[in-house]
């Protein structure tokens, strides 16, 4: 596991980067010690939750995960050669993809510390510099050298399609302003000649049974990331309501709940509480 001080690497990424190498999705050097901690520190937590509830956050994050991982490989097996990952943490998608494909174009972006603690491992694990590297990018910033539209038009070839992918991002911001980067980001799309938006959302959780349990966990989340984690969306439809409305044309939405993971993953047995989203500009 990584050595290099990581007290700038967040709870969520800890963990979530220690979920990713437990299911064998990740190198080791993406694994830090601090999220073995939290790992077996959660496991009693997460066999409670299951107990209770029917799922843990452990299911959701590996459900979460592999829905993206279908929907970018659908891209990819189409044409789509460049990708732009935003808030990527520990995340060992660009890795594994990179080495598979070798006309791929995979960037990351992330706040200055987790950009710099994230291209130190990637220089270790030898991936190819001009293929595969990280960028700071404000996501809600309107100009500037790091801004999204700065950052799309500098790095990629707007003659070419390109998938933006955010997991684990959108319900640490409240409604307007996640919104206010959505409009921002279907703007800037609307360069290239085909682009993609995928993305995990955390619904309003009002109809599920476990609705107060699930309320009070998401502010424990918050409390422990220091920051505000709001549900968004009471229905599917206003979810596609809401990407058509910031300029997106073709929007889908997937529950696990409705999809074959096979044995790979646990299925939410009180009913998910995450979609991901697929957002679209067609080919012009």
């Amino acid at each position: 596991m990584s050595g290099k001080d990581t007290s700038s690497i967040s709870f969520t990424a800890h963990y979530t980067g220690y979920v990713w190498f437990k299911q064998g999705w990740s190198h080791i050097r993406l694994a830090t010690r601090r999220g073995a901690c939290y790992y077996y520190l959660l496991k009693p937590i997460e066999w409670l939750a299951r107990l209770i509830v029917g799922t843990d956050i452990k299911t959701t994050l590996l459900s979460r995960h592999a829905l993206l991982d279908r929907e970018l490989e659908r891209n990819l097996n189409t044409g789509h050669q460049q990708v732009l990952e935003i808030a990527a943490g520990l995340s060992p998608r660009g890795w594994s993809r990179i080495q598979k494909r070798p006309q791929l174009r995979y960037i990351e972006a992330d706040l200055p510390a987790m950009a710099e603690r994230k291209q130190f491992l990637l220089t270790e694990l030898q991936t190819p510099a001009n293929r595969h590297q990280v960028l700071t990018c404000n996501i809600l910033a309107d100009e500037g050298e790091d801004c999204l539209a700065a950052v799309l038009s500098r790095h990629f070839d707007v003659n070419q399609p390109i998938t933006v992918i955010t997991e684990g991002l959108v319900n640490y911001f409240s409604r307007s302003t996640i919104e206010s980067f959505w409009t921002r980001l279907a703007h800037a799309l609307q360069s290239f000649p085909q682009s993609c938006y995928l993305t995990d959302v955390y619904p309003e959780v009002h109809q599920h049974r476990f609705s107060r349990m699930i309320a009070q966990a998401n502010r424990l989340l918050g409390f422990m990331t220091r920051s505000q984690f709001t549900l968004h969306f009471a229905s599917d439809a206003e979810a596609i309501e809401t990407l058509t409305r910031c300029g997106f044309r073709q929007v889908e939405v997937f529950n696990p709940d409705q999809e074959n993971f096979g044995t790979r993953i646990p299925r939410a047995h009180g009913g998910s509480v995450v979609r991901v989203i697929r957002a679209c500009q067609p080919a012009r």
